[in-house]
């Protein structure tokens, strides 16, 4: 497979090109560095044996189009984005900017390339609004109700990814993530409270918890997250899937699950709930089951384990 990762030198965009990669396929990255970073392809880049190219682009550039055709890509994976809801929040053009018109982009080039798929990173934890508990998890045929301009815009681009199935014969599948963590997380980012932990904590600085630390999130591993997308290269073509566990984890258990594997016994401070935070969130991912052939592997406190050696093994670099 001759694949193109937009947003491939990102957190889950790099595990996805060394999954592919390692799978023996061809690989090319196009990102524009605003967030991700060269560091993340270290591997890819370093092995003269993989079949890999980077291309600093910005996806709203419409040079773009031209650029995907020429490249004629079997499988487009499509993973570049903005995704910090408080951006979305204080920017919404900015947000819908990258996150709509970049994503037409990306469409067009994949057509007029003559792609067989794009696979899409969409937002489980944004795309169904604030869900009654008691559809938790949360399945695919729940209205999808964003509250949050970032959230709109990843429902929007699946809107598109239809229209273009239906129009071109373009192939989809958009998976609709749950909160993902692990090695090469931004410690410093909005998202990424198992990297934020496991950076203070390795570094013997308190952690913050926003409320009562009741609020629950679904946390699913990068490498599952990884598989998942490989496996939607060939299955799940016009569907949105939930990729996450179907466990509802506190942030106080979170907390307590890293510190734990850090060695750390102090407890979390905490500080006022952020404004508009979502009490519950959790996905059901019987559909990437059934059509994906997909279950995560990875349990918690595995994966904790492997984020905190990750930034140990940073530290000492």
């Amino acid at each position: 497979m001759k694949a193109l990762v937009t947003g491939g030198a990102g957190f889950i965009g790099s595990n996805l090109v060394d999954r592919l990669l390692a799978g023996g396929h061809s690989v090319e990255v196009v990102d524009d560095l605003s967030s991700g970073s060269l560091a993340n392809l270290a591997d890819a880049r370093s092995d003269r044996n993989h079949e890999f190219s980077f291309h600093q682009l910005d996806i709203c550039d419409p040079a773009l189009v031209d650029f995907i055709e020429r490249r004629s890509p079997d499988v487009v994976f499509h993973l570049a984005a903005q995704i910090d809801v408080r951006v979305s929040i204080s920017d919404p053009s900015l947000d819908a900017r990258i996150n709509v018109l970049g994503t037409i982009n990306v469409l067009e080039g994949a057509r007029r390339a003559g792609a067989s798929k794009v696979v899409f990173a969409s937002s489980g934890g944004t795309i169904y609004g604030d869900v009654d508990p008691e559809d938790l998890p949360v399945n695919e045929a729940h209205p999808q109700l964003p509250v949050a301009p970032y959230g709109i815009t990843k429902k929007v681009a699946t809107d598109y990814l239809h229209a273009y199935r239906e129009l071109y014969q373009l192939e989809f599948t958009s998976l609709a993530l749950a909160n993902v963590y692990g090695p090469r997380q931004d410690p410093h980012g909005e998202a990424g409270v198992v990297a934020i932990f496991a950076g203070r904590l390795l570094a013997g600085a308190p952690c913050t918890i926003f409320g009562d630390g009741e609020q629950t999130r679904d946390y699913v591993f990068v490498d599952d997250v990884a598989d998942a997308f490989v496996r939607a290269a060939e299955r799940g073509s016009g569907l949105l899937c939930n990729i996450g566990t179907g466990t509802e984890t506190s942030v106080n258990q979170l907390y307590r699950t890293v510190a734990d594997n850090a060695g750390v016994g102090a407890d979390a401070t905490h500080a006022p709930a952020r404004t508009g935070e979502l009490a519950r969130s959790c996905l059901d991912a019987g559909r990437a089951k059934l059509h994906l052939g997909w279950e995560p592997f990875t349990d918690l406190a595995t994966g904790t384990a492997r984020t905190l050696d990750f930034f140990r093994s940073r530290a000492t670099a």
